[in-house]
């Protein structure tokens, strides 16, 4: 889930860095602010995060022996 939400941090910030934009507040919005946001949320993927638990079964999985 934070990988997903990573890329499209990094695909906003990129989005901006092609248009040259800063969204009115320069010191807020920027390209590093976004990427640094990207980086943390990437960060959070790697370590366990917001990882789905997958789908738990009671008796033998479907499709196993």
């Amino acid at each position: 889930m934070f990988a997903v939400l990573a890329a499209i941090v990094f695909g906003f910030a990129l989005l901006l860095d092609f248009l040259g934009t800063n969204l009115g507040a320069p010191d807020l919005f920027n390209v590093h602010t976004l990427m640094l946001i990207g980086f943390l949320l990437l960060s959070l993927h790697l370590a366990g995060y917001g990882r789905s638990r997958g789908r738990w079964y009671r008796r033998r999985r479907p499709g196993v022996g």
